[in-house]
């Protein structure tokens, strides 16, 4: 373009100005930030093209104070005992997340917010949030909060009906794994709950009790909160009130761990007298002795699949895709 410096010498106002825009418009394209239209972007990209205009990473982050980042959140219990480090479900959207932006100039930031300071620290997030945020483990009713404050959100539990979303067929996989257990000729099936105030959960109790209604039998269950040690004791529990229980589905494999454990210190052998079947498919499973029968969450592939979603030009509201579970037949229930 005449008049136009040396590439060496090129800066973000010669683009602006050979675009016919604002300075704070080609950031925002070059940030892939909202904030402007589908043509305007499209005209910047293709004067940054002929340009050959090469933005300094450095820079950008020190101008602006807030380099690209996809923020990913879990609203779990206190950070002091270490529960998010210890959970391999979080481990699992990590690496997903950073899977598509290790190419990037993109950070990770991880943010574990305990349930009493969760509205305060999201509505800060929501603030600041540059690529946007990946809602890992957030309430329907905080993630609408964060959704009418930041457009740049995608869900990856069930959610409130606009904000964005990437799911799994919690209901299917239950009702699926309650089917094996029948098949095997097993006829007192309990169940080990997740949180009563978690999405996932909440489907999965759902898609038990639908199974073994259709099925005849009777329901049993108790709440093991996603944590081993109080999976252990839910199934205590359990046997106590009803020692001819003969299988249980258990919401999560850390949970099914613990589950597993509990059987064995009464005397009984898994899967002999009791199989166990758990939900994820995650190292809990590989690890555990026996090792875990399972229904398998794509959960590398949904945390990706929520990340390109965010480096659109803009995140839909209300956008759902669903992501089948798969049954792994392990020693525990095979």
């Amino acid at each position: 373009m005449k008049g136009v410096p040396s590439r060496s010498k090129l800066t973000i106002e010669d683009v602006a100005r050979a675009a016919g825009v604002s300075r704070s418009t080609v950031s925002r394209v070059i940030n892939n930030l909202p904030g402007a239209s589908g043509p305007v972007r499209e005209r910047v990209r293709g004067v940054v093209a002929e340009l050959g205009f090469v933005p300094d990473q450095t820079a950008r982050g020190l101008a602006s104070g807030r380099p690209r980042a996809v923020d990913v959140v879990a609203v779990t219990p206190a950070p002091a005992d270490g529960w998010m480090g210890t959970h391999p479900y979080f481990s699992r959207v990590l690496v997903g997340v950073t899977s598509v932006l290790d190419p990037l100039d993109v950070q990770v930031h991880v943010h574990q917010v305990t349930p009493d300071d969760a509205t305060r620290m999201l509505d800060a997030l929501a603030a600041k949030a540059t690529v946007g945020a990946v809602l890992a483990e957030v309430t329907p009713d905080l993630a609408a909060r964060f959704h009418r404050r930041c457009r740049r959100v995608v869900s990856l539990v069930a959610t409130a009906a606009p904000v964005p979303a990437i799911e799994v067929d919690n209901i299917g996989g239950a009702a699926a794994a309650v089917e094996h257990l029948h098949r095997l000729g097993r006829r007192r099936i309990a169940a080990v709950h997740g949180p009563d105030d978690n999405a996932c959960a909440i489907d999965r109790r759902a898609g038990y009790a639908r199974a073994v209604a259709a099925f005849g039998l009777p329901e049993i269950g108790d709440v093991g909160d996603f944590r081993r040690e109080h999976a252990y004791r839910a199934a205590h529990r359990i046997l106590a009130r009803d020692p001819a229980v003969d299988a249980m589905f258990v919401a999560c494999d850390l949970m099914a761990a613990g589950v597993v454990q509990a059987v064995t210190a009464t005397g009984r052998r898994v899967p002999q007298d009791v199989s166990v079947v758990g939900f994820d498919d995650s190292i809990a499973a590989v690890c555990a002795n026996p090792p875990l029968t399972t229904m398998r969450v794509p959960v590398e592939q949904m945390a990706a699949a929520a990340t390109r979603l965010l480096l659109q030009d803009t995140v839909p509201a209300g956008h759902r895709q669903r992501f089948p579970v798969e049954l792994v037949l392990r020693q525990s229930a095979g």
